[in-house]
């Protein structure tokens, strides 16, 4: 046990899941700080069997990423729900009904982590982001709790740049 504890490097930091940034494209207008929780990119993958004689080897099959939920606080100004409704309404005008082509409503989002100091030392671009799923949150009167939104995105490709 000691050995191994030999081996970690003295200097190590780790990478913290309060260190983040979420930036969405300047035209949506949606603000850095608002972003209260995510997550980081997930996939998964199909198997296809190979079966030969009494045995079966396996290769990899179709892979997808999967959908990730980001909660935002709700300020009173400049409005959270106001800029999501106007990504919401590029993808589908409820009063309308219309719908908006892809290349207007899929944007790129980017994830980045930092280090201590502010630096990125991670980051991932989500490309293709849809809205998928929209949750203004519930309201009570003897909550006193910030006012938050769920939102769950929807992305083509995730990159993991470094």
């Amino acid at each position: 046990m000691a050995d191994l504890l030999m081996r970690m490097p003295v200097p190590y930091e780790p990478l913290r899941k309060n260190r983040f940034i979420f930036r969405f494209p300047d035209e949506i207008g949606i603000q850095e700080w608002w972003v209260n929780t995510g997550s980081r990119p997930k996939y998964t993958s199909t198997e296809l069997e190979i079966p030969f004689l009494n045995t079966s080897t396996f290769v990899i099959g179709r892979f997808l990423w999967e959908t990730i939920t980001i909660q935002f606080r709700d300020p009173i100004g400049p409005s959270a729900t106001q800029a999501l409704m106007e990504w919401v309404r590029l993808h589908s005008e409820s009063v309308t009904g219309r719908q908006g082509y892809a290349a207007g409503y899929k944007k790129d989002v980017e994830l980045e982590m930092l280090d201590p100091t502010g630096v990125v030392v991670q980051k991932w671009i989500l490309q293709g982001t849809q809205i998928n799923d929209a949750d203004f949150g519930s309201l009570g009167y003897s909550d006193g709790e910030i006012a938050t939104i769920d939102i769950t995105f929807r992305f083509d490709r995730a990159i993991n740049v470094f």
